[in-house]
């Protein structure tokens, strides 16, 4: 199994910081190399949390475990084939009806300061697939909002320290409330600003259709690493669910299972295989966003493990250590 995250492993976390054009390059090539690289690697499970902030890092300046995703033409599709699974909504419907669910919900939040810190806490179950043993984790992160200070996470259960980031720097999604507010809430405009660099969008009116497959699974990609941030201007989540049913490559997978037990429906980016192995879960009826459901491979590749994990708790804190 190789994801966007494994394919950092390769990078040297004691490498220098990269410059402005430099990092630009590296956020490119790091986005064709997700799209099209098809081989495993073996580096433990605690490094991807460190790589994956770096290269939030490279992909962030201009404008990031588990995963969101986008992607065919939105049809539905059935359950395996000899199972009796109904037909479920194409994955359009369910990705706009989650942005309906949200709207009637959300209120505006109150926005965190540059020097605070944005906590979250999820519960990890995973499975190693051919044993069947289930370990339970629970992770906390707290992110520095300006990242002008060291932000601390985990990944089961493993603490990393993710460095403040230098002049320029910065990550994806922002974590700065001005940086937020000035993303469009158009879901097409917030699709071209994020796969053009610029924030406001408000300039591109190119269809959708003009998308390559690449800039297809970039827009994937980075509309769900902001969908995993806990706190959003009010309105800009559900114009990222709607952002994420405009952009080809979608795919539902119904009868899916999340980490309480209930049944749902997947929806997965089909732009690389297995798709079927990660993606969103979606109550079937009222559309609530449920959980993640991720893979992994041991740094032997000779185990496989599948996570399911959601949110439990998030809140705006002084320090890091500090719960709300």
């Amino acid at each position: 199994m190789h994801d966007e995250l494994e394919l950092l492993r390769e990078w040297d976390a004691d490498a220098a910081p990269l410059t402005g054009p430099a990092r630009d390059r590296a956020r490119h090539r790091l986005l064709n190399a997700m799209a099209h690289a098809d081989r495993p690697t073996g580096t433990g499970p605690g490094r991807r949390r460190a790589l994956r902030l770096a290269a939030a890092a490279v992909v962030a300046t201009a404008v990031t475990g588990t995963a969101v995703l986008i992607g065919t033409d939105g049809s539905g599709e059935d359950g395996a084939p000899g199972t009796s699974t109904p037909r479920v909504e194409n994955a359009a419907a369910v990705l706009n009806g989650a942005a309906a669910w949200e709207r009637k919900r959300e209120k505006e939040p109150v926005a965190p300061r540059d020097d605070q810190f944005i906590y979250s806490k999820r519960i990890i179950k995973e499975t190693e697939q051919k044993t069947g043993e289930v370990k339970t984790y629970t992770d906390e992160m707290w992110d520095s909002v300006d990242v002008s200070k060291p932000s601390l996470s985990m990944e089961l259960g493993r603490e990393m320290w993710e460095e403040p980031a230098g002049k320029g720097g910065g990550v994806w999604p922002p974590r700065k409330w001005s940086e937020l507010k000035k993303l469009p809430q158009d879901p097409k405009k917030l699709i071209w600003a994020i796969v053009s660099l610029d924030l406001r969008g408000a300039s591109d009116d190119r269809p959708i259709s003009d998308l390559d497959k690449p800039n297809r699974y970039e827009a994937y990609w980075l509309l769900g690493e902001l969908l995993k941030n806990p706190v959003l201007p009010q309105g800009l989540r559900p114009a990222a669910y709607e952002a994420l049913a405009l952009v080809p490559g979608v795919k539902t997978i119904p009868g899916v299972k999340d980490s309480a037990g209930r049944t749902g429906v997947g929806i997965a980016h089909t732009g690389r295989e297995p798709y079927d192995g990660k993606y969103l879960i979606f109550d079937p009826a009222s559309h609530e966003f449920l959980g993640f459901r991720d893979e992994r491979t041991s740094a032997s590749g000779k185990k496989k493990y599948v996570q399911l994990s959601h949110v439990v708790d998030w809140g705006i804190v002084d320090r890091v250590r500090q719960r709300p």
